[in-house]
C-alpha cells in the first residue's frame, strides 16, 4: 500500500506541476510583454515593509475587520499548513515522517490544529458575507455585484476540503500511529481516538485514503487558483512588492513611451501616448489586471459607482483583464490578429443589450453595456475604448466618470492603481483620438489662451483682495526678499471664483494678523495644469507646469531647500505643486492653508475665543487633501479651536466620498444617475448640522450647488451654510479681538 500511494501521490503531482508551470509561463510571459517600468524596484527598504505590513499583517484587509480577520486567518492558515504538506509529503515516503527539529513539537501540532479551526471559522464567515451581500439580494449595492461569484463558491469549498482532508488524514495518521505529534494537535488526535475501532489496519487504510485526498484536493486547488480569479494568492505579493511607493497616492505618473520618459518640447515619431491598446499598458498595469481579486471594496467606496454611473473600478479592470488574457495568443503567441473586418469598421458584435449587459445580474443598465465576457477572436480585436457601436471593452461613460478621488487605490487590498490606468486612458483619447466630453473642450481653451479654466482676464487675477482693510503684499521684481517666509499661491479658484474669493480673503487675514510675512504672484501666477492633467491632457498640463516652474524657480532663485515654501488654499494646486512639479525640476515646500493656521494656533501667533453657542459643524474631506496627501488633522483640529462641535459624516477621513468635482469633472455636466455633490451633501444634512465645513475650493462650489438644490426642493433648512475653515477660524478669532477690547 505503502508504494502505491507513493505513485499515486507523485504521479498526480507531477501531472499537475506540467499544467500548472505551462500556465505559470504563460502569465509570465505575458505580464512581461508589457511596456518597461523602470520605477518599480527603488526603495526596496520600504517595499520589504509593505510585505510585512500588508501581506503578512494583512493591513489592508484589516480596515473591515469581519472580513478582514476572515482572510487574515486564511492567509495564514496557508502559510501554517504548508508545514502539513510538507509532512504529507514526506509519509508518502515513511509514514512515520517528522519534519526536522520541529517536527514532533507539541507546540506545532497544536497551531496546525488551531489555524486549521480558525480557516474553518473564516469560511463560515465568508459565506455568511457572500450570502447577505449577495449580488442577487442588493443588487448594485452589493460589493460582488459583476464578480464570478460561482468561483468564490468553488474556491470555499475546496478550503473547506483542504480542512476536513487534513484532519481526516491527520487523524487516521494518529490512530494508526504515525501522527509525528504525541500532543498539542489535539483535534487530530481527538478524531482519532474516536478512530479506534477500526484497528489498525482500517486506520492504515484510511490513513492513506485521507494522505492521498488531501494531496490531490491541494492540487486541484492550485490549478484552479491558477485559471481563476484566485489567482491573487500567488501574485498579490509581488504586485504589493511593485506598488508605487509615494507618501499616500500621490502624484501621477509622466506619460513613458517603451519605458523612457516622453520629450513633449521634440517627442520621437513612435512614442506612445497614453494606452490606446492593452499592450501599450506596461507589465504593473498587466499584472493589476491579473491580481484583481474581485473583492469589491473599490467598487463599493466608488462615488460615480455608488451615485448610478457605469464605472466601477473593479469592472474596468476585470474588463481589461479579459481582453489582455484574449490577446495573449496574438501578443506572446505569434499568431497575427484577425484581418478583414476589424474593430475600426464596427465589425465587433456585443452579446449583451443597454438594458442587461450579458443577460445576468452582471450588467450595467444605466448607461452603456454591460460586462462583455469570453476569449476568443471577437474579445481580442475589440477596441480598448469606444461606444458599444464599435464594442470598446471600456465604455466612454465609464472612462469620464471618474472623479480621481483615489478611493479605489485607498481600498485595493493587492494595491491595483485603477487612477493611473483610467487617466492614461484618458491621455490617448484627448492626445490621438480628440474624443473627450464636449466641455473640455472649452476648458481646454481656457487654459491655454487664458491661463485658467474659467476664461477670466489675468487683469482681474487680484480682484479678490479689493475691501480689504490691510494691504496684500503683491510680490514684485525677480527674486523674493530674504525675510519673506511664504509665498501665498492663490490660484485660479480663489482669484475667479466668488465662494473661493471669500476663503483667500480669510485666509490673508489670518495671516496678517499673525504677523506672518508673505507675498502673493498676482498676475504672474497661471494654473498649475491640474484640470488639464486629470482629464488626460498632458500636453497642456507640460505647458502650464513650465511656465509656474520657471516663475517659482526665478522668485526663490538663492533659497536653499526648506525655505521655497508655498502655502495655498486649494488642495488641486497644494498636490500639483508639492507632488508634481517635482517631475519639471520645480522643488518647493508647499503646505496647506489648514496646516500653515492650525500651525500659527498652536503657536498662539492666532488665539481663536469660541462663542457661548458655538455651530455644530461637519466637516467634509477634499480627497486631494486627504487621501492624496494625508492631511486630516489640522482642518479638524481648527474646527475645534474655533469653538465649533464637530460632526462627523457617515464616510469621512480616508473612507470620505468625493464631491463630484475631481477629476476635471468640476468642468463637466453629470448626465447619468444621481450627482455625486447632491449624495455627499445628503450626508451632511443627514447629520442635522448648521454648517458645511471644508478646506477645498472646489468642494465648496460642489456643496454649495447641491444644498441651493436641497433647500429648493425644502430637504435642507436655509439656514446650513458651507464655508471654509479658515473662516471658522477668522470667526473665532475676531470673538478674540473683540473681547481684548
Amino acid at each position: 500500500m505503502e508504494a502505491a500511494r507513493l505513485v499515486i501521490g507523485l504521479g498526480l503531482t507531477a501531472l499537475t506541476l506540467v499544467v500548472a508551470g505551462r500556465r505559470i509561463w504563460w502569465l509570465y510571459s505575458l505580464i512581461r510583454s508589457g511596456q518597461p517600468d523602470h520605477s518599480r524596484s527603488a526603495d526596496l527598504g520600504k517595499r520589504l515593509w509593505t510585505q510585512a505590513t500588508e501581506v503578512f499583517g494583512q493591513s489592508k484587509l484589516l480596515k473591515r475587520p469581519v472580513p478582514g480577520l476572515a482572510h487574515f486567518f486564511t492567509f495564514w492558515g496557508f502559510v501554517v499548513l504548508l508545514t502539513v504538506y510538507i509532512e504529507a509529503y514526506g509519509a508518502l515516503f515513511d509514514p512515520d515522517f517528522a519534519i526536522p527539529l520541529i517536527g514532533r513539537s507539541a507546540v506545532l501540532g497544536f497551531l496546525q490544529d488551531v489555524i486549521a479551526l480558525a480557516v474553518l471559522a473564516s469560511i463560515i464567515a465568508f459565506s455568511i458575507l457572500r450570502v447577505r451581500q449577495a449580488p442577487e439580494r442588493q443588487q448594485r449595492s452589493s460589493r460582488f455585484y459583476g464578480s464570478h461569484t460561482g468561483g468564490a463558491w468553488l474556491i470555499l469549498f475546496l478550503i473547506f476540503n483542504v480542512i476536513w482532508t487534513m484532519f481526516l488524514y491527520r487523524a487516521a495518521a494518529s490512530a494508526s500511529g504515525h501522527l509525528p505529534y504525541e500532543s498539542g494537535a489535539f483535534v487530530s488526535i481527538g478524531v482519532g481516538t474516536l478512530l479506534a475501532p477500526l484497528g489498525q489496519g482500517g486506520a492504515e487504510v484510511l490513513d492513506t485514503v485521507g494522505l492521498l485526498a488531501h494531496i490531490a484536493v491541494m492540487l486541484g486547488f492550485l490549478i484552479v487558483v491558477l485559471y481563476s480569479k484566485h489567482l491573487h494568492i500567488f501574485v498579490a505579493p509581488i504586485n504589493v512588492a511593485g506598488k508605487r511607493m509615494p507618501k499616500a497616492l500621490g502624484p501621477l505618473l509622466p506619460m513613458e513611451s517603451r519605458g523612457k520618459r516622453i520629450d513633449f518640447e521634440d517627442p520621437d515619431e513612435d512614442d506612445i501616448f497614453g494606452r490606446g491598446k492593452v499592450e501599450d499598458f506596461t507589465w504593473k498595469g498587466m499584472l493589476d489586471f491579473a491580481t484583481c481579486t474581485e473583492c469589491g471594496r473599490c467598487q463599493d467606496q466608488c462615488p460615480a459607482w455608488n451615485t448610478g454611473k457605469p464605472l466601477s473600478p473593479k469592472l474596468v479592470v476585470m474588463d481589461l483583464r479579459d481582453h489582455l488574457f484574449a490577446k495573449a495568443p496574438y501578443l506572446i503567441g505569434g499568431r497575427a490578429l484577425p484581418t478583414g473586418d476589424g474593430p475600426d469598421e464596427g465589425a465587433v458584435t456585443l452579446p449583451g443589450t443597454k438594458e442587461a449587459g450579458n443577460g445576468d445580474h452582471h450588467g450595467v443598465p444605466e448607461s452603456g453595456y454591460g460586462r462583455v465576457t469570453g476569449s476568443g477572436p471577437e474579445q481580442a480585436v475589440r477596441p480598448l475604448v469606444g461606444a458599444a457601436e464599435v464594442g470598446g471593452v471600456i465604455d466612454p461613460d465609464v472612462l469620464w466618470s471618474c472623479t480621481t478621488c483615489g478611493a479605489c487605490v485607498e481600498q485595493c487590498p493587492v494595491d491595483i492603481e485603477h487612477v493611473d490606468h483610467i487617466v492614461d486612458m484618458r491621455r490617448y483619447q484627448v492626445l490621438i483620438e480628440s474624443a473627450f466630453p464636449t466641455e473640455l473642450g472649452t476648458m481646454f481653451k481656457n487654459l491655454e489662451n487664458k491661463g485658467n479654466p474659467w476664461g477670466q482676464n489675468q487683469s482681474a487675477r487680484m480682484d479678490w483682495a479689493k475691501g480689504l482693510d490691510f494691504e496684500v503684499p503683491v510680490h514684485e521684481g525677480e527674486q523674493l526678499d530674504d525675510d519673506v517666509e511664504y509665498l501665498f499661491w492663490i490660484g485660479c479658484a480663489g482669484a475667479f471664483d466668488d465662494n473661493a474669493r471669500k476663503t483667500v480673503r480669510a485666509t490673508a487675514e489670518l495671516l496678517h494678523r499673525a504677523g506672518v510675512n508673505y507675498r502673493v504672484l498676482g498676475r504672474g501666477e497661471t494654473c498649475t495644469g491640474d484640470p488639464a492633467r486629470r482629464s488626460g491632457n498632458e500636453f497642456i498640463f507640460q505647458l502650464l507646469a513650465a511656465e509656474n516652474v520657471e516663475t517659482l524657480n526665478t522668485v526663490f532663485k538663492g533659497r536653499e531647500a526648506g525655505r521655497r515654501t508655498i502655502v495655498t488654499t486649494c488642495p488641486h494646486c497644494f498636490n500639483t505643486l508639492g507632488r508634481e512639479y517635482p517631475q519639471l525640476d520645480g522643488h518647493y515646500e508647499v503646505v496647506h492653508h489648514t496646516q500653515l493656521l492650525n500651525q500659527l494656533v498652536r503657536e498662539k501667533k492666532l488665539v481663536p475665543v469660541a462663542g457661548t453657542d458655538g455651530p455644530d459643524v461637519t466637516y467634509h474631506d477634499p480627497c486631494y487633501l486627504g487621501r492624496h496627501n494625508e492631511v486630516y488633522s489640522p482642518p479638524r483640529e481648527l474646527v475645534g479651536a474655533s469653538g465649533a462641535q464637530l460632526t462627523e459624516m457617515p464616510r469621512h477621513a480616508d473612507r470620505g466620498l468625493c464631491c463630484g468635482a475631481g477629476g476635471a469633472r468640476m468642468w463637466m455636466e453629470e448626465h447619468i444617475g444621481k450627482r455625486v455633490n447632491l449624495e455627499r451633501v445628503d450626508e451632511a444634512i443627514a447629520t442635522d448640522t448648521t454648517k458645511i465645513a471644508t478646506g477645498c475650493p472646489f468642494c465648496r462650489v460642489m456643496l454649495t450647488d447641491g444644498l441651493t438644490t436641497r433647500e429648493s426642493e425644502g430637504a435642507a433648512r436655509n439656514q446650513t451654510e458651507v464655508l471654509d475653515v479658515a473662516q471658522l477660524l477668522l470667526a473665532g478669532v475676531k470673538r478674540g479681538s473683540s473681547n481684548d477690547q
